[in-house]
């Protein structure tokens, strides 16, 4: 894989500072536990882990979030919380190549899809805002947290205090670090993206600067209508291209959704992308 199999835009936006990394389960796929277990990262897997190793009904199994609804409602929304928190926060993972390399990159805003710490430990170094996703709370309209990274902890603030030329972290799903805050169930996404789509789900700071940028999805699959409506959202006001979305096996729904939105689909994996970008871009950060 070479440079010369990305387009130009991309390495344009790339070197413009415009681009912005969204990254989803499949850039996990590698990381496993001290025992080598896989770490449980799509639906499917999370489901399963859930359920103590067990499939759950076909209805269940289409998405992650039925599944934790229906856990939530028998056994109380802490027991989801429980779950999530053993899995990311308690679990002592191995770090993924992936990981390592966009955390090489210096980059000014990077989306986690997931729920894991891997940037989070990668930035442990770098002072940092922390954006995250919450749900059903009360008292407020806004649906999200931030937290300054001084180098050494994370300090809850308000956007409104915050230096935002800090590189900017933002977890729309959630994360334990430095508290268990996760969107999860079905009922969590509803009010969520409600409030997303309103404008209450992300701060204003980070709506500014999502203004004409480019995404590039990495390890992302939008073959269900929640990370749809998520990326939808969260990118709007992106420029033009939209984005490109390294999907080597790309499904039909996928191909109408990502050429709607104004994405270019790359017929490769997002470790291929990665290595192209690095080897076109390796100059600059080194």
């Amino acid at each position: 894989m070479t440079m010369e199999t990305l387009p130009e835009s991309l390495l344009g936006a790339v070197r413009s500072g415009q681009l912005i990394p969204v990254i989803g389960a499949d850039t996990l796929k590698n990381v496993t536990d001290p025992q080598g277990q896989p770490m449980p990262a799509d639906s499917d897997s999370l489901i399963m882990a859930l359920n103590q190793g067990r499939a759950m009904s076909p209805k269940l199994m289409y998405e992650f979030s039925r599944a934790a609804m229906n856990i939530e409602l028998k056994r109380g929304r802490k027991a989801v919380t429980r779950f999530l928190d053993n899995l990311y926060r308690d679990t002592t993972w191995s770090i993924s190549p992936v990981h390592q390399q966009l955390a090489s990159m210096h980059l000014d805003y990077i989306i986690d899809m997931n729920r894991d710490t891997q940037l989070q430990l990668l930035w442990q170094d770098t002072p940092h805002i922390l954006v995250v996703g919450v749900a059903r709370i009360s008292g407020a309209s806004e649906r999200y947290r931030v937290f300054h990274y001084n180098g050494s902890q994370y300090l809850a603030t308000q956007a409104s205090w915050l230096d935002t030329t800090l590189p900017v972290l933002f977890k729309p799903v959630g994360t334990p670090l430095p508290e268990s805050l996760y969107i999860a169930s079905d009922a969590d996404y509803v009010d969520y993206l409600t409030e997303l789509m309103g404008g209450f789900g992300m701060p204003t700071f980070l709506k500014k600067k999502r203004l004409g940028r480019q995404y590039l999805l990495l390890g992302l699959r939008l073959d269900r209508d929640t990370p749809r409506m998520l990326l939808s959202d969260i990118a709007y006001g992106a420029g033009q291209p939209a984005g490109w979305a390294c999907l080597p096996n790309a499904t039909a729904n996928e191909e109408k959704y990502l050429q709607r939105k104004g994405f270019v689909i790359l017929p490769m994996t997002h470790e291929q992308c990665l290595a192209a970008l690095q080897e076109a871009m390796l100059p600059s950060y080194v």
